[in-house]
């Protein structure tokens, strides 16, 4: 039972300390609407889509006015589309085609976002899966609420490098077709390691083949509640700090977990995960960067920075495991750059760099996130962060992520605005070395020994 306590304390939580339901996700599978015909296949996206999700916004509004959660985004995510539009695509232009009609149905439900414009390549690539990444530039820059993802690697298969050689060219052209909204596009796109099948954030979500026909996933939040509940234990030790922070964890995901069970009750649709990841937002006190400075750094970037996020990391999966048993998704803390307030000036300080960034990543939940770097940044070298990111989580048997945005026209020193959720970020400098001839190889790199465990 819910004592008047924590009634008070969640009320407290969400009206001084940024506590929110970061999202509601409805996974709803395509596989159904499979057709030969292009226009069929198209008619049957939208009829699911719509018909499914025709109340989730509604929904989400009105659990927002039953128990005083903010519930930030409403979204949806679908089968990867290379799957779904397999026997009916023929060209990139029958796969825009498809992008377009997710946009259409998006907007006529009310969703922000809708992901699983994706493909799944991290052994190899079928014909389909290669015609929908090279119509991804065009896709992005056609619609506003799609956003595609592309898993190339997983601890299990390997790094499939003729794919993420292929990532770095599509990162760098739609980077050129949104260039008039400061490449905008690469902001919708994703390149994962050990992409899970029920991760309800974008740009990284799709609805995994292991999925129900439908299923409701709730990604939560709460950076801020976390920092003001470590300013209360300030010079403490870690053991302090580390209950601290699972404590905090625990009310946090109890929130969550109470508004996916109402969502599914109302929806008729089955509760699926909760995902555990602090997601930040540009606003003030809204900052996994400014939690990692209360622990102790005087700025993220310090030396400790990664001990700090690898302790942050660990205790929020501890506490939110024990207040629900469907933990999924990514689960921990995001640091995307232009997103988090604190990353932002960390950057713009010099104090945080791309390597640094690197190396967070290995003990995150997510990877080189939001990141603007020179448009003049060439293919090869997108290709190389790619690589490297999908091999931190190929080896460590982790979900790595690289949503990465050369701005076309901008260099280091100059700042770009995304606006709303996406925030602004500093044009971070990139090494200058070539990796042309290492990502030009092809092939695959092979899975790690410790893959092996039939």
């Amino acid at each position: 039972m819910i004592n008047m306590f924590e009634v008070n304390e969640t009320n407290k939580m969400i009206e001084q300390e940024n506590l929110d339901v970061r999202t509601i996700t409805l996974g709803i599978s395509l596989l159904d609407c499979s057709d030969n015909d292009i226009n069929e296949v198209n008619r049957k996206i939208y009829e699911k889509i719509t018909r499914l999700a025709k109340n989730l916004v509604s929904t989400g509004q009105e659990i927002e006015r039953e128990y005083a959660i903010p519930i930030v985004n409403k979204r949806i995510s679908v089968t990867p589309i290379a799957l779904v539009g397999a026997a009916a695509c023929r060209t990139t232009e029958d796969f825009v085609s498809i992008a377009r009609t997710l946009d259409k149905a998006a907007r006529e439900v009310g969703v922000n976002f809708i992901g699983g414009y994706s493909a799944l390549v991290s052994k190899g690539m079928t014909a389909s899966d290669e015609l929908l990444i090279r119509s991804i530039p065009q896709a992005l820059k056609e619609t506003e609420r799609v956003c595609s993802s592309i898993n190339v690697g997983s601890t299990k298969t390997g790094i499939n490098m003729d794919a993420v050689r292929l990532m770095g060219e599509i990162v760098k052209e739609t980077a050129e077709l949104t260039k008039e909204a400061d490449s905008l596009g690469c902001a919708k796109l994703v390149v994962l390691c050990n992409a899970p099948d029920d991760n309800p954030f974008m740009a990284g979500a799709f609805h995994g083949v292991t999925e129900p026909d439908a299923v409701i996933n709730v990604g939560v939040s709460g950076p801020g509640v976390v920092k003001y509940a470590l300013e209360q234990v300030r010079g403490q030790d870690f053991e302090v700090l580390c209950e601290t922070i699972k404590k905090t964890a625990f009310k946090i995901t109890r929130v969550g977990q109470l508004v996916a069970q109402e969502a599914s009750r109302k929806l008729g649709i089955p509760f699926g995960i909760i995902d555990l990841s602090l997601a930040p937002t540009p606003a003030v006190g809204d900052s996994v960067a400014e939690i990692l400075e209360e622990i102790g750094l005087e700025m993220v970037g310090a030396p400790g920075t990664t001990a700090a996020l690898a302790l942050l990391n660990d205790q929020v999966k501890k506490g939110g495991v024990m207040a629900s048993s469907y933990v999924g998704g990514l689960s921990g803390a995001f640091i995307p750059v232009s997103e988090d307030r604190g990353m932002i000036d960390a950057a713009a300080a010099g104090a945080l760099t791309l390597e640094k960034l690197e190396a967070m990543t290995c003990v995150c939940s997510v990877g080189l996130d939001m990141i603007a770097i020179p448009g003049d940044t060439p293919a090869s070298t997108i290709s190389g962060i790619i690589a490297d990111e999908a091999a931190i989580g190929m080896v460590n048997q982790k979900t790595t992520a690289v949503r990465i945005i050369p701005v076309i026209g901008k260099g280091v020193g100059e700042t770009v605005e995304f606006g709303g959720l996406l925030g602004y970020a500093p044009i971070m400098p990139v090494n200058q070395k070539s990796c042309e001839d290492f990502v030009s190889r092809g092939g695959r790199i092979p899975a790690p020994i410790h893959s092996f465990k039939n």
